[in-house]
């Protein structure tokens, strides 16, 4: 089995500690179809009026096109080829009006690599590439962006993780060496999972953790909390009420401000 893609690297921990939470008034309906066309329309509210997007999916063989349309008249597009050769997936994207938006995908997964790289399609384009070399148990990867306007590097990473069933452990310096990120994920047995994460900037000796919790109450239901060190208490409550149908619940209260409002969010997605 391949390793994870770079990106992966502490996802399982990252995931429980920050995936569905939300303060603003989400919704989503998503409409599948056999025939390889599907729509899918977002919404959520900001600064008291609505904003989102349209999106549909179109698929025929090995590609894929999606074309999203936002409030504000931008169309994105994108067209995947997930196998333009074996173990290789290339996609193209563009926005309309920007002309200079175009972005070329590459990704190329064998045994013991997965590698993705971009490349703007424009006179001066930024240059992004991460790769991951390991198995399913353990991984060890890095990134790089150049911008060639300005013939420098803009970012610089790397990363190792270890994965096991039960718990999974990442180590991540970033922001080009300046901050090391460690994640530690662990299910302590079937309906109940915890992980922690912790950052240490080296040029101000900062440190900020965050830990958390999620269980399955059952199996359309599930809790997840979570404290940060800056004192902020969030709690996540999401049901599944029909088959890929969640409607979530999310509060946020911070401990060293007794005066400000407690933060909600309630999130919607359908599916017929």
């Amino acid at each position: 089995m391949s390793p994870s893609a770079y990106s992966d690297i502490g996802k399982r921990a990252r995931d429980l500690l920050t995936k569905d939470y939300n303060f603003d008034h989400k919704f989503t309906l998503s409409v599948p179809s056999s025939a390889g066309v599907g729509l899918t329309a977002t919404g959520v509210k900001k600064d008291q009026i609505f904003v989102g997007d349209i999106s549909t999916q179109y698929r025929s063989g090995n590609t894929v096109v999606d074309v999203k349309v936002d409030t504000y008249s931008n169309v994105s597009t994108k067209v995947t080829v997930e196998e333009a050769l074996p173990g290789i997936k290339a996609a193209l994207s563009f926005n309309i009006p920007d002309h200079k938006s175009g972005k070329l995908d590459v990704h190329y997964n064998n045994y013991h690599a997965a590698v993705n790289s971009s490349i703007g399609l424009n006179p001066t384009p930024v240059l992004d590439f991460n790769a991951a070399i390991g198995n399913k148990d353990i991984s060890l990867g890095g990134e790089v962006s150049f911008d060639t306007g300005s013939a420098s590097f803009t970012k610089y990473n790397a990363g190792i993780s270890l994965n096991k069933p039960d718990f999974s452990a990442a180590l991540i310096l970033m922001d080009k060496g300046q901050t090391l990120k460690a994640s530690y994920f662990h299910t302590v047995n079937p309906s109940t999972a915890v992980a922690a994460e912790m950052t240490h900037r080296f040029s101000s000796y900062e440190n900020r953790f965050m830990i958390g919790s999620s269980h399955t109450v059952d199996p359309m239901t599930s809790v997840k909390t979570r404290f940060c060190d800056d004192g902020k208490v969030g709690m996540l409550y999401q049901r599944e009420w029909r088959p890929k149908s969640l409607v979530t619940f999310s509060a946020e209260y911070d401990t060293k401000a007794a005066d400000a409002a407690s933060k909600f969010g309630i999130a919607l997605a359908l599916k017929p």
